[in-house]
């Protein structure tokens, strides 16, 4: 459903939010590391993500990526999503039609509809803050 640079900028993001909450930076090849993703496709991705101000990127020898507790209790899942795969991503046709609506339906249309409600309202009201706890509390995982 995902773009693999979604998928990869959504681990990324979790990763760093919860190195910040233990007042680490984290840089590239740890980043890259720990999501199991290729490095120069990890530094497109984190790039893009700095430039929509989601992360913050510091230079220097001390520097790295970091997300500041304001923004990882604001931030929703829906704005990773949308940064990276567009607004539309989730309205899209699940077959890929382009003319696919509820007047021309494809043949998955109302019964995918309310699978993708209930996937909008997902990524919409769950925070960044919500997914970092899980992971902080060892409950789930990020690298396959």
């Amino acid at each position: 459903m995902f773009s693999k640079a979604c998928e990869y900028a959504i681990r990324s993001v979790i990763f760093i939010a919860d190195k910040s909450l233990q007042g680490q930076r984290s840089n590239l090849h740890e980043i890259s590391e720990g999501i199991n993703s290729p490095l120069a496709f990890t530094a497109k991705i984190l790039q893009t993500l700095t430039k929509s101000g989601l992360i913050e990127s510091m230079k220097g020898p001390n520097g790295g990526f970091e997300i500041s507790t304001r923004k990882i209790n604001k931030t929703k899942l829906i704005d990773i999503v949308t940064t990276m795969d567009g607004p539309e991503v989730l309205n899209r046709c699940v077959l890929g039609l382009e003319k696919c609506s509820d007047k021309h339906p494809c043949p998955v249309h109302h019964k995918f509809l309310p699978i993708r409600n209930e996937l909008l309202s997902f990524f919409h009201q769950t925070p960044l803050r919500e997914v970092v706890s899980d992971l902080s509390l060892l409950n789930t995982f990020i690298r396959p």
